[in-house]
């Protein structure tokens, strides 16, 4: 099979890195890319000699793109992907699916009705702590399950390298749209469907800003499933992210999501030994099965919309907001 044609809309803090991987994956061509910004795109454009368009319509008629990435802020999903619908291109799309459960279910629908691949980008799923703790899991290393317990801590939000005009904002921004999906995803996998979702967020005066702390709670095979997170905190590193599964016999738990600790009950908790997966690569090696008609391990516009769902009971609480 000849080479996948590629073509990136958005080339902002995740686009431009994936603009390389890319560029340097062998069964990918990429032959364009697009960016409102003129200053990064010509450069971006120079560098790996490529088409560029700072309008994605033109990149969709005017470049013989077979797939798309779509890596704009999440209220351009939506009528991005539409457009790539119907120009017959393959998607693999940034989370979240959308900026609302409407928009996600009409791209979800519309999808299904070709034979277009389509595709999130949850790259946990290919990084070698996650594929461990999925192991351990069903190999009954922690007996039946008890609770699970996901824990954010950002010191600073936003990130220092997602300085942009939208992730600090309550539209489509904050810590809760941006990295909770990526534990949702993953709780699915690993568990099943969520439901009874409840939270409750902390907000800052400031009604353009997004959220400073949630608590939540949801269940998952009838196991309550707590969610806290928090932004704006004492301490020098960027994150501190957990996702642990308590059980009868154990305890597993993921680390800044690369990093895997285990113990049996009255053992020490240690770290567990893993070899490094470049998830990316993975990520186009699987979608280049699926283009070819071969098993693979996409987490499709599906699992998009069923992350979305929670999402949106996380951002929309039933609960009274916290003041």
């Amino acid at each position: 099979m000849s080479k996948i044609k590629a073509g990136i809309i958005g080339i902002g803090s995740l686009g431009h890195g994936m603009v390389e991987v890319f560029d340097q994956h062998p069964k990918f061509e990429l032959i364009s890319v697009c960016d409102t910004n003129e200053v990064i795109l010509n450069k971006t454009v120079e560098q790996f000699d490529i088409e560029g368009y700072t309008s994605y319509k033109d990149l969709l008629e005017k470049s013989d793109v077979d797939m798309v990435y779509i890596a704009v802020p999440p209220k351009w999903h939506h009528p991005i992907t539409m457009d790539a619908i119907k120009a017959g291109k393959h998607i693999l799309c940034e989370k979240p699916l959308a900026n609302s459960l409407e928009d996600a279910k009409e791209m979800l629908d519309e999808v299904s009705k070709t034979g277009l691949i389509h595709s999130m980008n949850f790259p946990l799923n290919y990084v070698a702590s996650t594929r461990k703790f999925e192991e351990l899991l069903q190999e009954g290393f922690i007996g039946k399950l008890r609770r699970v317990e996901v824990n954010m801590e950002f010191p600073v939000w936003p990130r220092h390298w997602q300085q942009n005009s939208w992730i600090n904002t309550r539209e489509q921004g904050g810590f809760v749209f941006e990295v909770t999906g990526h534990f949702i995803q993953l709780i699915n996998r690993f568990f099943g469907s969520i439901t009874d979702v409840e939270s409750k967020l902390e907000f800052p005066e400031d009604s353009s800003l997004p959220e400073t702390g949630m608590i939540a709670q949801m269940k998952v095979q009838n196991v309550p499933v707590l969610i806290k997170g928090i932004s704006g905190t004492a301490g020098t590193e960027e994150q501190k992210l957990s996702l642990t599964a308590y059980g009868t016999e154990g305890t597993l738990s993921l680390i800044d999501l690369m990093i895997l600790k285990a113990g049996k009950l009255g053992e020490e908790f240690l770290d567990v030994p893993l070899e490094n997966i470049h998830f990316w690569n993975e990520l186009l090696n699987e979608f280049v099965a699926a283009i070819e008609g071969k098993p693979h391990e996409l987490y499709t516009f599906e699992s998009g919309y069923e992350v979305q769902e929670v999402l949106e009971n996380l951002r929309n609480p039933k609960l009274e907001l916290i003041k």
